[in-house]
């Protein structure tokens, strides 16, 4: 069970290209490679699964249960040749004071070696005791070997090297040389996502091989299986065979991407099939029991997704006549009357009576803690409990509700629609901009799917004799 963490001294060191290089180089190698993310993210998972061919999986602290996050390294390594996991700004920053949810509190819990990506721009001496520092600042942690990145040429290089070499006992696995080929394109909420970069296959193939050149990949594959093997436990309740029950469509295209492969698992576990949706190119909605439009970036696809007004007025319709609908943020912003963005504004669903303004400045971001009110549509589960752990970023506001609006959760902790609640409900929609994940904690997907299955159960039932 290879495994280990591509951390680094700081945020912005580059180590998500670094781990995106490595993932395309290793797979390239023809190995199969389990790429996980530290924290709640879309974008940068999204890069690293079409790297490695194999969806990445998030690891979080805040959502997760230490022994599901440790269950659910095992469980997918198991399955793999190696596993790289990629964590979060540096490695011993994070909320609290005394490390818990930080990249080394992770590098702990899953006992994985540490690869440290440092930005060596301006740096020559100085490196030493910035490694030094970090080895002596917890000595649990297994900083394995570092990768040199953003080097300014050979000669650079050969004293960086030298300097380590002298002062450290920490190997040089690569020196990643200054290179604008190797950098993505970011926007408002990070990496642009795979799924819309019409280069994307050719760019990773681009970094993979620069990577790989460049770093010791054998050297990389050996520390890696120094590793301790984990249980390979199911992070998940495998229940007895479940038929496929209902058809739940899922909006995946340029718009709408950013789901977890955990939750749509989750989803089918719980009897749906998903049956994508194209809100840009389908001219109508398919045959479905219920809906799901995650988030992503519909402000990009503005017209395109007003220009298909079939399609809207399919959605409109469907809800308004009762169909279990759950969007997240973007779906959010779909499912609203307009959508302004840049002093243009596109015509959007309509079936949330209020409109969509995007901002310069994140609206809410982070973490959320939500309570759920009466007006929570679903059915609750054994186990469940009334508080909500989820995140939220999004730069639009909605604006214009009226007072009466009837809302899922009362925030806790977050923005959501607006600071004191989230989960818009009409009829059975349920919209949020809070981002939900399936975790022990919180089997949404398992609910979500139950809400569907009685909803059909009323729809499919016969006539009661003199009741409509």
């Amino acid at each position: 069970m290879a495994h280990l963490l591509i951390s680094a001294a700081h945020k912005s060191s580059g180590k998500t290209t670094v781990t995106l290089g490595l993932c395309a180089a290793l797979h390239a190698r023809g190995l199969k490679i389990q790429p996980f993310k530290k924290g709640p993210d879309y974008i940068d998972p999204m890069w690293l699964g079409q790297a490695a061919a194999n969806p990445c999986h998030n690891l979080d602290f805040y959502t997760m249960e230490r022994d599901e996050i440790r269950a659910t390294v095992g469980y997918y390594s198991a399955q793999a040749d190696i596993s790289l996991i990629e964590g979060n700004k540096g490695l011993y920053d994070g909320l609290d004071l005394d490390g818990s949810n930080s990249n080394a509190a992770l590098a702990k819990l899953v006992q994985a070696p540490v690869i440290l990506v440092i930005d060596a721009r301006g740096m020559t001496r100085g490196i030493a005791p910035l490694i030094l520092g970090y080895q002596a600042f917890d000595p649990d942690i297994q900083i394995a070997g570092v990768i040199l990145n953003r080097l300014g040429g050979s000669r650079h290089e050969s004293k960086l090297r030298a300097v380590i070499e002298h002062y450290t006992d920490v190997p040089v696995l690569g020196a990643v040389a200054q290179d604008p080929n190797l950098e993505i394109v970011e926007r408002h909420l990070g990496l642009i996502p795979s799924n819309e970069h019409a280069a994307a296959v050719a760019r990773i193939q681009l970094i993979g091989n620069t990577i790989g050149n460049q770093v010791d990949l054998d050297r990389l594959q050996v520390i890696a299986h120094s590793a301790p093997t984990l249980p390979a436990i199911p992070p998940f309740n495998l229940p007895a065979h479940i038929p496929t029950a209902v058809r739940i469509g899922i909006a995946r295209d340029e718009a709408f991407g950013f789901y977890y492969p955990d939750d749509l698992a989750a989803l089918s576990r719980a009897g749906a099939e998903l049956v994508p949706i194209n809100t840009l190119n389908d001219a109508h909605l398919p045959n479905i029991d219920g809906l799901f439009i995650g988030g992503g970036f519909p402000e990009t696809c503005m017209e395109q997704l007003a220009a298909n007004a079939s399609l809207r007025a399919d959605i409109r319709h469907a809800i308004d006549n009762g169909l279990p609908t759950y969007a997240e943020c973007g779906g959010l912003m779909y499912l609203a009357r307009s959508l302004t963005w840049n002093e243009r504004r596109a015509d959007m669903v309509g079936i949330i009576p209020g409109d969509i303004q995007m901002h310069a400045r994140p609206q809410g971001r982070g973490y959320v803690r939500l309570e759920e009110t009466a007006d929570m549509p679903w059915p609750t589960s054994p186990g469940t409990v009334s508080e909500v752990a989820a995140h939220e970023f999004h730069y639009s506001a909605l604006t214009g509700l009226d007072a009466g609006a009837r809302f899922a959760f009362k925030v806790l902790r977050g923005t959501g629609i607006d600071g004191q609640h989230d989960g818009y409900v009409y009829k059975n929609l349920l919209a949020c901009y809070t981002h939900q994940r399936d975790t022990q904690r919180h089997r949404w997907a398992e609910r979500f799917i139950a809400f569907v299955n009685d909803r059909r159960g009323l729809r499919d039932a016969p006539a009661v004799a003199g009741k409509p």
